[in-house]
């Protein structure tokens, strides 16, 4: 099986080497293609406005001076020497539950792969409250990683879709499982843009990343993810609201 790598927090970042383990356990046919440095939000940007540069890191590994989407099209018709089979796309640090699906880097590169016609996957290690700045655990990715690909590995899949999978921040042994859920929305009403100002005394704005408050729907990652287990989730690439089209049709047919 060979399986191509990459993530949106970079090439250096500890989940991509959590990533990587998980991977050898199913194949030694392991290619990495990432973002030479953070592109966490970056959603599905591809860069069009200036030359994206590949570099070599080692042996099946390099990195793009570009977005996630960027890696996985570098990585497809650049790097390797034929389709891989599996894309696997993280371990990100931090959710991508929800709404939070449409900024992530970590789905976008998945969503690129399924644009392709290879089976993806995308994996986050949902942050503890606990957790700050780097020495944040992805504990439950590494012990639940392999647990989560092996059905998923070989379980058929429509065209144009993808997995997202998002691991509890929880200790290995308080994980009670693993369920298939629907997305769920946040409320986004609450978000928060923090002021600042420079050494030069002009002002700047940083998007608040405090936790946003909702509650979870039943059956939805939000839920899955609360009571402490391991989201599993199809998405889609068709983003037709499809009970609508009569209502639409019959508008533009006054």
């Amino acid at each position: 099986m060979k399986i191509l790598l990459t993530n949106d927090d970079g090439v250096h970042a500890p989940g991509l080497e959590v990533l990587e383990a998980i991977a050898r356990q199913f194949s030694d046919d392991i290619w990495i293609c990432a973002p030479d440095e953070e592109q966490s939000g970056m959603g599905h940007a591809l860069t069009l406005t200036r030359p994206v540069r590949l570099r070599k890191l080692g042996e099946r590994r390099f990195s793009v001076t570009g977005t996630p989407t960027d890696s996985v099209t570098m990585g497809l018709r650049q790097v390797m020497d034929g389709p891989p089979d599996v894309i696997l796309s993280g371990v990100n640090r931090g959710a991508n539950l929800g709404d939070d699906i449409t900024y992530s880097g970590t789905v976008s590169a998945a969503i690129e792969g399924a644009l392709a016609g290879i089976r993806s996957i995308a994996l986050s290690q949902v942050i503890g409250r606990e957790d700050a700045g780097d020495d944040m655990s992805f504990a439950a990715a590494q012990e639940w990683g392999a647990k989560v690909l092996a059905p998923l590995l070989d379980t058929p899949l429509p065209e144009r879709t993808l997995v997202n999978v998002n691991f509890p921040p929880r200790a290995p042994a308080d994980v009670k499982g693993i369920r298939a859920v629907s997305q769920g929305f946040h409320d986004y009403s609450r978000g928060t843009v923090v002021e600042g100002r420079d050494p030069r005394g002009f002002r700047y704005f940083w998007f608040g990343l405090q936790a946003i408050e909702h509650t979870p729907d039943h059956g939805t990652d939000l839920e899955a993810i609360a009571d402490g287990y391991v989201s599993v989730t199809p998405l889609q690439l068709d983003l037709t609201h499809h009970s609508s089209l009569e209502a639409l049709g019959q508008r533009f047919q006054r």
